[in-house]
């Protein structure tokens, strides 16, 4: 379980110092958690605070009962938390097979490396060989990434936005992806996602709005309400319009 404990977190721009993140308090199990909100409202910064790309101002990080608060990337990754970037890194030079090899920390065979790609949706033999760099399409990206995190078998996966800059067919797999992930988890899985269909697959969901913890709790409480609120968001902008045109 990843808890979080009033985690605060502030950064500098020109106009001073920015508050992104107001003392968030939460507590993940293991299953599946979708974290949304509007844009700017601090979900990416929170993704990255718990894997450590960000330190926060404030605030304590327990994996398992243990304060990672201060620990580096690197060793969140030994003690088991993998990030899947909003905009997959490429590795000019590093073939598909290398990466995922790297990844399992495993002395792993081209059939086993073959198969995570399988889970993907990606057929093994035109993909093994490749490098991981600009040749790949976003969502071919995002899978091969999927399939690094499966062989690293974490006990916690972040996904920062995977539905970014991928095209429809490759969306509607990424989600049988997530759901295999989710019928198969022994673990936690976190994705940062706008898209109904992802936060229709979650068990809980925590909406994140101006820095702050809105809501948190199992879907069937938190999305109605949201969608209601997104509803009538929507109607009020239409009558705006509506006037303005008038």
């Amino acid at each position: 379980m990843i808890s979080l404990k009033n985690i605060s977190f502030s950064a500098s721009s020109e106009a001073g110092e920015k508050e992104i993140l107001k003392n968030i308090s939460l507590d993940i199990e293991d299953g599946f958690v979708a974290i949304t909100g509007p844009n700017g409202g601090g979900k990416s910064t929170l993704a990255k605070i718990i894997a450590g790309i960000y330190k926060p101002t404030s605030g304590k990080i327990l994996l398992d009962g243990v304060d990672i608060t201060d620990y580096s990337v690197t060793e969140r990754a030994k003690a088991g938390i993998s990030f899947g970037f909003q905009q997959p890194v490429k590795f000019k030079g590093i073939t598909v097979n290398d990466l995922i090899r790297i990844a399992s920390g495993r002395d792993i065979t081209v059939s086993d490396a073959c198969d995570y790609l399988s889970q993907v949706g990606l057929c093994a033999r035109d993909y093994i060989d490749r490098e991981v760099n600009g040749s790949l399409s976003g969502g071919e990206l995002k899978r091969i990434e999927i399939a690094s995190v499966l062989a690293r078998g974490t006990k916690l996966s972040i996904f920062d936005e995977p539905e970014a800059g991928i095209d429809l067919w490759s969306f509607g797999s990424l989600i049988n992806v997530f759901q295999k992930m989710h019928d198969n988890i022994g673990g936690s899985i976190i994705i940062i996602s706008h898209q109904e269909r992802i936060l229709n697959i979650a068990d809980k969901v925590a909406v994140l709005s101006a820095g702050e913890l809105k809501a948190y709790g199992a879907k069937q409480e938190i999305l109605p309400e949201l969608y209601d609120s997104m509803n009538e968001t929507c109607k009020v902008l239409t009558d705006n319009m509506k006037e303005v045109k008038a």
